[in-house]
């Protein structure tokens, strides 16, 4: 019996060593949980007793084991949150799929914490249905055009949010806006169209300026002609006006001096011998080419004749 009691008084012993060290355990293991390291650019919210406490910086912290406990961590860095595609029709009623990029930073951690249950979640909501809202004011054309009209609502509706939640938005960017395949194919000929369109009228272009190179290049040679023709006939005028001027100025040149010479003294004789002598050569040459030739039948009547004609001086 004895041996019974001993026995069970050291089972006893032990379970009660066994609980008061699994409660040294715990509260070790709760001390250093109490101890906490925050590190840059994050945030701990700490709650005393189930209600929130303080907000544990970056650097050595410690805490109460059993009273405080850290219930949210926060990291305050910049994040992009992916926006899973969504289907939105258009205003011309064509339905598109699209998604996009959130990049947010959590400001305020205790609005964080207790403002919203999970403000990522939030924020995907809402960028989503905005952008509904956005493309379904928007024709399937202008979609590809106003990305930065749709980035810049969504970023505005999530800032007015964030203000209550403790986050800021800082853009939104759409990734991708993809149509059906119907209209993608649609939209693909209209643009091999207009690359043809666009082909032709350069074409049509280079022609138009080719002929009127052409036409130019004409002209000028044209008028290049024109303007030597008119030079050479200027400058052949004006040969002609230098000689008829020269002849002239050597004419009455000539004709002063010879006026001069038959009015000095002799120069009547000498030029009616000149020209006597003139016109014995002239009958000399006649009487070569056997040709008759009246002359006076006495010499009487040739001086007479002489005379007449202005060879001999009369008596």
């Amino acid at each position: 019996m004895e041996e019974l009691m001993s026995s069970n008084l050291l089972q006893t012993n032990f379970a009660v060593m066994i609980i008061w060290g699994g409660i040294f355990a715990i509260f070790i293991l709760k001390l250093f949980q109490s101890i906490r390291l925050v590190p840059t650019k994050s945030a701990y919210i700490v709650e005393r007793l189930g209600k929130y406490h303080s907000t544990l910086d970056a650097g050595f912290h410690a805490l109460i084991p059993f009273i405080d406990k850290v219930a949210y961590i926060h990291d305050l860095k910049e994040e992009t949150i992916d926006v899973p595609p969504q289907e939105c029709f258009s205003s011309d009623e064509v339905n598109v799929e699209v998604d996009g990029v959130i990049y947010i930073s959590v400001t305020d951690p205790v609005k964080a914490s207790y403002g919203i249950t999970n403000y990522r979640y939030a924020a995907i909501q809402l960028a989503q249905t905005t952008t509904r809202s956005v493309i379904g004011t928007l024709d399937l054309d202008r979609t590809f055009e106003e990305r930065d009209l749709i980035s810049a609502k969504v970023v505005e509706v999530l800032d007015e949010a964030g203000a209550t939640w403790g986050i800021r938005v800082h853009r939104y960017e759409i990734k991708n806006i993809t149509p059906p395949e119907t209209v993608k194919n649609a939209m693909e000929m209209q643009v091999n169209a207009e690359r043809e369109r666009r082909a032709l009228l350069a074409k049509s272009e280079g022609d138009k300026q080719s002929k009127i190179n052409r036409s130019e290049g004409v002209m000028a040679e044209t008028i290049n002609r024109s303007e030597g023709e008119m030079q050479r006939r200027i400058n052949e005028a004006e040969g002609k006006s230098e000689e008829i001027l020269t002849l002239a100025k050597a004419t009455s040149e000539s004709i002063e001096r010879l006026a001069s010479v038959i009015s000095s003294p002799g120069g009547q004789s000498a030029l009616r011998m000149q020209l006597g002598e003139q016109y014995l050569k002239q009958l000399d040459g006649l009487s070569k080419k056997d040709t008759r030739v009246v002359l006076p039948g006495n010499m009487v009547d040739f001086d007479y004749w002489l005379q007449s004609i202005g060879l001999k001086e009369d008596k």
